[in-house]
């Protein structure tokens, strides 16, 4: 089969062209030349491969051998370079870990505010480094927990926040000023941050020196997990005004999380992940200089957060050319100055998707070879996935052990002991420059599009991840793509523990919604909202507006209700 053809012999979308372009440049040395005679062929004859092809589980075509060959237009300063210098493929901080380790952060979330809060307590004191919160479904759509939409959703898929009171509990003896927290939550992040701020100035903890990470990402939900509420506008608007106030309050605080991570458990292949996540990244920068927000200023508080997936060298190389990606985009594309808004902060979180419920301890396996790939990669800090969560949500076993697989990277490997310990790698490089040629192009096609909002207006990029998705599936039907214990290598199951959540969390919920409306001032709450309301029509930051409506404890529901009635709500197209 052609090295640039899949499954039925469909061409690959994605890399047919580069390869055949790489085919074209590449020119054999006489000495490799030489092994292909003499050892090459008289070893395949003895003993073929084991497949007429071999890709990587995004389909792109990986070659017997590479070589110095491979390579022929790579340039070493301007390609490679030193860590801590543009291009950044390297990495951005000149020692990497051997200076400072990535943060340990694991996702956790479940139940109500005070199950979660037990939860994180424990995490801190077995050595993780940041909080990571998972919200449940009716918190990430916009809905108290008493709503009827949210009925039999409350708690079950992380922690259910319906107002500031659950948001005290939810860190109660946790000092914001001293923990970095990560927040997976985007079409009502305005609220859920002004929620968080609250906190912390409760606590007494300094706004310009809390840090941590809001998701804030609106535009994957359009492609990617559909959590959304508003029509793209608005929301955008939403996300800019969190900028502007970032920038002007909380300056160590990253506002924004674009995350490439939905979009490959969406289906998507490496390549679209890398090339959505960054023109998703593009595509924000330039919302918030319309707003008038100076580059060097807002651009170093957006942070990306990828996926890693089982593919070890074609994650390590996504991770690498997507900071050359974003150092030349700022530089080129929008003029940017200084180092920190050249350089691609992320975060990282194993791959959800590739978890399986069959034989869930080969999930153990799966995350050290992904978290492995993260680190080798260069990311700043890193989520592991428990083997239950093709189940339910972790046990406390579970992600203890997810953790320990972090810690055992870090402490024992020996990987962090030197920078980028694969690069100059011939295969690595050359797939580093695959990757982000493939990546380009798929920018350009949405540039020429009218930017990524109008590319989601018309499901290109829906599209391109359906179709991925589908392809990737065939694959499988077919065994040319392999899931242990799966499609192969299957045996009989044995039960494993799950953390189950009962209905009792949201019946706790509605008592404490219930206490909440009769002890608030209903007056003080109905003056914030209808301010809100106001605000909304008009073009005035609404960060303020929904801060102070949050302090009044009017509820998640409320306030996602005020905004409702003014922006509407959005419906996706179907693709056809």
């Amino acid at each position: 089969m052609d090295e640039v053809t899949r499954g039925k012999g469909k061409p690959n979308p994605a890399f047919s062209h580069l390869v055949e372009n790489e085919k074209d440049k590449r020119k054999p040395s006489p000495r490799e030349q030489q092994w292909e005679e003499k050892t090459l062929k008289p070893s395949l004859a003895r003993s073929p491969e084991r497949a007429a092809e071999f890709t990587t589980i995004s389909d792109h075509p990986i070659r017997r051998l590479y070589t110095p060959a491979d390579l022929a237009d790579w340039d070493d300063e301007r390609d490679l370079g030193f860590p801590g210098e543009p291009p950044y493929t390297r990495g951005i901080h000149a020692t990497m870990y051997r200076g400072r380790l990535w943060t340990m952060r694991q996702f956790a979330g479940f139940g109500a505010a005070e199950d979660t809060n037990r939860r994180f307590r424990y995490l801190l004191a077995q050595g993780q480094t940041g909080l990571s919160v998972a919200f449940d479904l009716p918190t990430l759509m916009g809905y108290d927990s008493d709503h009827a939409l949210s009925e039999g959703e409350v708690g079950k898929c992380g922690v259910a926040i319906s107002s500031l009171a659950d948001m005290e509990v939810l860190f109660d003896q946790i000092p914001l000023a001293d923990v970095t927290t990560s927040m997976t939550i985007n079409s009502p992040a305005a609220v859920i941050w002004a929620m968080y701020l609250a906190v912390a100035e409760k606590q007494g903890a300094d706004w310009k020196k809390i840090s941590g990470t809001l998701q804030n990402d609106i535009l994957k939900e359009y492609v990617a997990q559909k959590e959304y509420i508003y029509p793209p506008e608005p929301s955008m608007r939403l996300v800019i005004d969190t900028f502007e106030f970032c920038t002007r309050h909380t300056p160590k605080y990253n506002v924004i999380s674009i995350s490439g991570y939905h979009i490959r458990e969406a289906g998507s292949t490496a390549i679209q992940e890398l090339a959505f996540t960054l023109r998703d990244g593009i595509e924000y920068v330039e919302w918030g200089i319309r707003r008038g927000l100076d580059v060097d200023e807002f651009v170093p508080r957006l942070s990306f957060f990828f996926n890693a997936h089982s593919d070890f060298f074609e994650e390590i190389a996504k991770y690498r050319a997507a900071r050359r990606i974003w150092y030349k985009t700022m530089r080129e594309r929008f003029g940017a100055k200084t180092e920190r808004a050249c350089t691609l902060r992320f975060h990282t979180q194993t791959a959800g998707c590739s978890l399986t419920a069959q034989q869930p301890y080969n999930n153990v396996v799966r995350t050290a070879i992904q978290a492995l790939a993260a680190v080798l990669g260069g990311t700043q800090s890193l989520h592991t996935n428990s083997l239950d969560e093709a189940w339910a949500l972790p046990t406390e076993f579970a992600a203890t052990l997810a953790l320990r697989t972090q810690q055992i990277i870090a402490h024992e490997s020996s990987v962090t002991n030197t920078v980028d310990p694969l690069g100059g790698s011939y295969f690595v490089e050359t797939l580093t420059n695959e990757v982000e040629r493939a990546a380009w192009d798929y920018i350009e096609k949405i540039d020429a599009l009218g930017g990524m909002v109008a590319a989601i207006d018309c499901s290109y990029p829906q599209r391109e991840i359906a179709e991925a998705s589908y392809q990737y599936q065939m694959a499988v039907d077919r065994k040319e793509k392999i899931v242990v214990g799966v499609n192969e290598f299957t045996a009989e199951e044995k039960p494993i523990e799950i953390l189950h959540i009962d209905e009792t969390v949201a019946l706790r919920q509605a008592e404490r919604l219930r206490k909440l409306r009769a002890e608030r001032s209903s007056d003080e709450v109905e003056r914030r909202l209808a301010a809100l309301r106001k605000a909304a029509e008009g073009t005035e930051n609404l960060m303020p507006y929904i801060y102070e409506a949050v302090k009044a404890y009017a509820t998640l529901g409320e306030i996602c209700d005020a905004m409702r009635a003014v922006f509407g709500t959005y419906e996706e197209v179907a693709i056809t």
